[in-house]
């Protein structure tokens, strides 16, 4: 049997231990940061000075003082000093001082990026994956200037916001 579960390190009691509360309070203190996840800020280097118990942070990738070698991991603040978990790929946190969700894709965390295959809303997909390139109007019999300008215009905000292909 190991001492700590895979995922997260939780502390894990065994057989006839003795003073089962300190590991049983370590998992809870871990628990209460991963449980829904919400930071004060995303990739700072150097410890807050003064840090209220259950305050989190993701640490950047050059972290000093009490922070040194824990670069991208999740530091949570607690009556006992620093806690810290290292990320998973797939990790999510909400920022508060962005206030912006950011991904751990197991290299590095990633701020205010969504990745979907589409947006529904109402039960609607109202945004779906890129459509293929349409052509600018020319050409025609009767040209009228003032609807391909209009259509280009439309056509021009498509592709700018990478619903259609350039």
């Amino acid at each position: 049997m190991t001492d700590a579960t895979a995922r997260f390190a939780l502390p894990l009691i065994a057989t006839g231990q003795a003073q089962k509360e300190l590991f049983h309070n370590e998992a809870l203190a871990r628990i209460d940061a991963l449980l829904l996840p919400v930071v004060e800020s995303v990739l700072l280097d150097t410890p807050p000075a003064a840090p209220s118990p259950g305050q989190c942070w993701v640490i950047g990738d050059a972290p000093s003082g009490g922070w040194a070698g824990q670069g991208l991991s999740l530091a949570a603040w607690t009556e006992d000093g620093w806690r810290f978990v290292a990320p998973r790929a797939g990790m999510r946190v909400w920022s508060l001082s962005d206030s912006l969700g950011a991904t751990f894709d197991g290299a590095a965390w990633t701020l205010g990026a969504l990745h979907a295959r589409n947006l529904i809303v109402g039960g609607v997909p109202v945004v779906g994956a890129q459509q293929s390139a349409i052509v600018d109007p020319s050409g025609g019999t009767a040209p009228d200037p003032q609807a391909r300008a209009a259509i280009s215009a439309i056509l021009a905000a498509l592709r700018a916001h990478g619903l259609i292909a350039v």
